[in-house]
């Protein structure tokens, strides 16, 4: 009936609620963290992370509702008609920053360099913004790290590991792989894999996902760490992942145009955030000194030998008539590449089908 008379009173068919003074309509089955992002509140969250199942593990997020006699987790909490919500006070300050103090004096470092992930800096920013540098609680510390992990990919710094489990949750929610889990409890608590081995001897696709969900840098980027060196401000130029055709979206690093890393696009309509272990590691070759850079076409004695754009398209539409001459038109053939756009694989098939007259063009992801 409360309900009932809420949407009526506002008429809009929504229910409504109070926060921070403002009246705010919202969704059935809304958290009140996701109220409070829509209309601009900054609710600072670690455990957090838009693609996975709510947890409420890190407490920050806490919120104060009128006649309830603790704080909530706005994350789990869903809102209700006529909640009066507060998102700050000098109490929700005052707790937000002793958490903080205390997440922060476990880890071995605040401060990482920002190619380790995504979300890297989550933990530096909050620690920063509630001034939590204090180092009061400094003392025994948890995580154990995993250096002896041969892998060129992930790098297991566990002892900035603060058990926020979004590595955890993103493997298994997101790309149901379930290769990390959980293993003892408080100050013993590691993030580890089957028989405490290495993530090679697991079921890892080293897909990056809980690399870029990481908040502290505990789970890095192992390459795009080596050229932490590089001198330069990191710019992010989005593109698309060349590698198949679902058109991942993702941002390049680079440093005075050398590129030094790849990270996913978390607004990606194709990926929200997810790639696959080539598109997130295999970008070797943009830079590889064996990279062709101009066109190679063959001389007398059959050495390749470089050539102008017009030079090399000439000779390969010589080559083309001297085929079709010789053992007729039948005899061209036309496959596709994966990793080319739709606008290369148009104009293969209509130079096959225009050109020549034929239908004799594939595609090499049908297999």
């Amino acid at each position: 009936m409360a309900d009932a008379l809420n949407r009526k009173k506002n008429g809009n068919g929504l229910p409504h609620l109070t926060m921070d003074g403002e009246d705010v309509p919202f969704t059935p089955g809304e958290t009140l963290y996701e109220i409070a992002r829509r209309h601009g509140r900054e609710v600072p969250t670690l455990c957090f992370d838009p693609r996975l199942e709510p947890f409420g593990g890190c407490r920050l997020c806490v919120v104060e509702v009128e006649g309830w006699g603790k704080p909530a987790a706005s994350c789990t909490t869903q809102a209700q008609a006529g909640m009066v919500v507060r998102t700050t006070s000098d109490r929700l300050q005052a707790h937000r920053r002793v958490l903080l103090e205390m997440v922060a004096s476990e880890n071995r470092e605040i401060d990482v360099d920002p190619l380790s992930g995504y979300h890297s800096q989550e933990l530096a920013t909050l620690v920063d913004r509630y001034q939590a540098r204090t180092g009061r609680f400094a003392g025994k510390t948890s995580g154990r790290s995993r250096p002896d992990d041969p892998n060129p990919f992930i790098l297991r710094d566990y002892d900035n590991c603060i058990s926020c489990y979004r590595c955890v949750r993103v493997c298994a929610e997101q790309e149901g792989d379930y290769a990390i889990s959980v293993a003892n409890r408080g100050f013993h608590t590691q993030i580890t894999v089957e028989f405490d081995g290495i993530l090679k001897g697991s079921s890892c696709t080293f897909c990056g996902q809980c690399v870029q969900t990481c908040p502290t840098g505990a789970l890095a980027d192992r390459k795009a760490l080596r050229s932490r060196d590089v001198p330069g401000e990191t710019t992010k130029t989005r593109t698309i992942c060349p590698y198949c055709g679902v058109g991942c979206s993702i941002d390049i690093l680079t440093r005075d145009g050398t590129m030094v890393g790849v990270q996913p696009a978390m607004d990606g309509p194709a990926n929200e955030g997810a790639l696959c272990v080539k598109g997130q590691y295999a970008w070797d070759f943009v830079q590889h000194a064996d990279r062709l850079t101009t066109p190679l076409v063959r001389d007398a004695t059959g050495t390749l030998v470089p050539a102008s754009w017009d030079d090399a398209l000439d000779r390969a539409a010589e080559g083309f008539r001297e085929v079709v001459e010789k053992f007729g038109r039948e005899s061209v053939y036309g496959i596709a590449s994966g990793r080319a756009p739709n606008e290369a694989a148009y104009a293969l098939q209509k130079l096959m089908r225009a050109g020549w007259g034929l239908n004799h063009i594939d595609h090499c992801a049908r297999a």
